[in-house]
C-alpha cells in the first residue's frame, strides 16, 4: 500500500486492461450478456483502494481508452487527487508504523481461544493521537507533494501508453492455443512493466519528499516544509541521487507483482478452469482478483524497504538510531528487517498483535 507513492492497489493493478493473464478460455462477451461481461467475464466487486495508486492506474486505463481530451484528463486527475487526499491519513499512519514509531503502549486483549495477547494501537487510535498532537490538519502532513506525485504518475502512464500503444492481439478460446495465449500474456505484461517503471521513476522524487515531510512527526522537525525548499535541501545535501533513494526496491516490487500476478492467473485459468464449466468466465475474473491480492501481500517487503530507504539517514530522527540503523544499501535494510522479523511491519492497520516477549513495558 502502498505503493506510491503511486502504489497501485492489487484489485486495480489486476484490471482487465493492465493484467492480461486471463488464460486461453477468455473470449468476448456473447450477445445479450449482462453488463460487465467482456473479455474476462463478469468483473468481481472491488473494495475501495487503500491508496491513490489504484485510482491512478484506473484513470490512466480509461484515458488510454478514451478520446484523450483535456476535459477528460482533467476529470480523472481531479478524481485521483480527491481519492489521494481522502486516503492520506491512512497512508500517513501506515508510514509512521513502518518507520517503527509507536508513541502509544500496547493494550492487553484476548484472541479467539481466550488467551491473553498484546495489541498495538490500530489505525483509529493512532489517528486520534496525531489529532491530539497536531490537530485535524496534522493528518494531512505531506499531502501536497503526494498529490503532485499522483498527478505526475497518472500523466506519465497515459503519455507512455499513447506514445507506445500495445498492438491488439487475437483472442484465444481453447486449450490448443495455450502457447499463443502465453505469448500474449508475456507481450502485454512486458508493455505494462515498461509503463509502470517509467511512471515510477518520474514520480519517485516527489514520493521521497512526501515521505520525509510525513516522518517529521516523529522528531517534530521542520526541515522539509515545502516542495521547492525540499528539492533544494535534497540536492544540496545528497545530490541528484538523493531524489531516487529507495527506487530500486519499489521497481523490483512492481516488476515481481506484474509478472507474478499475470503468470499465476494465466496458468490457473488455462489448466484448472475448464471451459465446459458454466461459470468459467466469472471464475477467471475472480482468479485475477485473488491473485492480485495474494501477490501484493508477498511483495509488501519491497514497498516497506523502499519507504524506509527514502527516509534513512536524511537528517531526520525517524531515519537515524534508535529508530533505524544507517543502512548502506536497500539489501542491508532488507537483511536487517528479516533478522528482526519485521519484513511485514505496517502491513496490518487494524489487528496489530505482538508477542508477550516484546520490549514494551506493560503495566
Amino acid at each position: 500500500m502502498g505503493a506510491s507513492d503511486p502504489e497501485v492497489a492489487p484489485w486495480v493493478r489486476c484490471d482487465a486492461r493492465a493484467m492480461v493473464g486471463a488464460g486461453p478460455g477468455a473470449r468476448r462477451a456473447e450477445p445479450g450478456a449482462p453488463p460487465g461481461a467482456g473479455i474476462w467475464g463478469l468483473q468481481p466487486p472491488r473494495p475501495p483502494p487503500s491508496s491513490s495508486r489504484g485510482v491512478e492506474a484506473a484513470a490512466v486505463a480509461a484515458l488510454g481508452a478514451g478520446d484523450g481530451s483535456a476535459a477528460t484528463e482533467a476529470l480523472f486527475l481531479a478524481l485521483g487527487a480527491g481519492v489521494t487526499a481522502l486516503s492520506h491519513p491512512l497512508f500517513y499512519v501506515k508510514l509512521l508504523i513502518q518507520v517503527g514509531h509507536e508513541p502509544l503502549p500496547p493494550t492487553v486483549g484476548t484472541n479467539v481461544l481466550g488467551r491473553k495477547v498484546f495489541y498495538l494501537p490500530n489505525f483509529f487510535t493512532y489517528a486520534r493521537h496525531i489529532v491530539q498532537v497536531d490537530g485535524k490538519r496534522g493528518l494531512f502532513r505531506g499531502l501536497s507533494p503526494r498529490l503532485m506525485s499522483s498527478a505526475l504518475s497518472t500523466l506519465s502512464r497515459g503519455s507512455v501508453k499513447k506514445t507506445f500503444p500495445l498492438e491488439e492481439l487475437e483472442h484465444v478460446s481453447n486449450k490448443d492455443d495455450v502457447k499463443t495465449s502465453l505469448r500474449k500474456v508475456v507481450k502485454e505484461t512486458s508493455h505494462e512493466m515498461v509503463v509502470q517503471c517509467v511512471s515510477r521513476v518520474l514520480s519517485h522524487p516527489l514520493h521521497v519528499i512526501s515521505m520525509r515531510c510525513m516522518v517529521q512527526f516523529v522528531g517534530r522537525e521542520v526541515k522539509y516544509s515545502g516542495v521547492l525548499s525540499s528539492i533544494g535541501k535534497i540536492f544540496q545535501e545528497e545530490g541528484l541521487l538523493g531524489f531516487f533513494v529507495g527506487l530500486i526496491p519499489h521497481l523490483l516490487g512492481d516488476v515481481v507483482f506484474l509478472w507474478g500476478c499475470n503468470l499465476l492467473a494465466h496458468f490457473i485459468n488455462a489448466y484448472l478452469v475448464d471451459d465446459s464449466f458454466s461459470q468459467a468466465l466469472a471464475v477467471r475474473s475472480y482468479t485475477k482478483f485473488v491473485m492480485g491480492i495474494a501477490v501484493s501481500m508477498l511483495t509488501y517487503p519491497f514497498l516497506l524497504v523502499g519507504d524506509l530507504m527514502a527516509v534513512n539517514n536524511c537528517g531526520l530522527l525517524a531515519g537515524l538510531p534508535p529508530y533505524s540503523p544507517v543502512f548502506k544499501s536497500w539489501i542491508h535494510c532488507w537483511r536487517y528487517l528479516s533478522m528482526q522479523g519485521q519484513l511485514f511491519r505496517g502491513s496490518s492497520l487494524l489487528f496489530r498483535r505482538i508477542s508477550a516477549a516484546s520490549s514494551f513495558s506493560i503495566d
